[in-house]
């Protein structure tokens, strides 16, 4: 009888304790849910913190890029101030692993054309030849006057600049028995970039050049000229004389 008694009693105590078990089961399975959520809202407000703005300023997550075929070539590197030190210049298509701000400041790097450009001979003596911090500054102050202006976001209004100025169609010479004649030809995506940044700090020079304007207005007036698909804008006319010698070559 007593060892009866015992293995009811044991029965009891091993039923009680899967019971509590049970019970604390659940309560442990809250805890770590709360801890979770605890975890995801630190990790989602450390983010939203430590969002990083071009030249501490202006949003880049904003940024939409409307024309699909330029989305996949126009970049945008999470630093203030996009520099990479020239350490992929040696990779196959670099360009695409380049911010466009970057390669915008990399076209302004020049010393002049040293041949006729509307008109003038643009030689600046290499001014600005591998100053990359001086061109930084001037890109920074361009789109401060671009912001005060429009009072948008200067990196979409710079993104639509491109896609309005970046041609569709171009020439190539062609040449058989002698005879050259120039064909229509389609252009990719990334020399339809190329040629946008490049005509787009080619007019900005252009403007500053033995003018009162600064590189920096000249450079601000040239993005919102053809961002607004303004036929005033350099980069807009050389994107309709490229279309429009390539539609007489068809």
């Amino acid at each position: 009888m007593i060892q009866m008694a015992d293995a009811e009693t044991n029965d009891m105590k091993e039923e009680a304790a899967a019971e509590t078990q049970q019970e604390a089961q659940p309560a442990s399975q809250e805890q770590e849910e709360k801890r979770t959520r605890r975890q995801v809202q630190k990790k989602t407000a450390s983010l939203s913190v430590k969002e990083q703005l071009l030249f501490e300023k202006y949003s880049i997550n904003d940024v939409k890029v409307n024309d699909q075929s330029l989305a996949g070539y126009i970049l945008f590197t999470k630093r203030a101030y996009p520099n990479i030190f020239g350490r992929r210049k040696f990779q196959s298509y670099y360009k695409s692993h380049i911010s466009v701000i970057e390669r915008l400041m990399n076209k302004l790097m020049r010393g002049g054309t040293g041949k006729k450009i509307g008109g003038r001979v643009i030689r600046t003596e290499g001014r600005l030849q591998g100053k990359k911090l001086k061109v930084m500054h001037v890109v920074e102050e361009a789109f401060d006057i671009i912001s005060n202006q429009t009072k948008k976001n200067p990196v979409q209004v710079f993104v639509e600049a491109l896609e309005n100025s970046a041609p569709i169609e171009d020439t190539t010479r062609v040449r058989y028995g002698g005879i050259s004649y120039n064909v229509a030809v389609g252009i990719s995506s990334q020399r339809r970039l190329d040629v946008a940044i490049r005509n787009v700090a080619t007019a900005s020079l252009m403007g500053a050049f033995q003018n009162r304007k600064s590189l920096a207005e000249a450079l601000a007036s040239e993005i919102i000229t053809a961002s607004n698909n303004s036929p005033d804008s350099y980069a807009i006319k050389k994107r309709q004389e490229a279309e429009r010698i390539a539609k007489r070559a068809r």
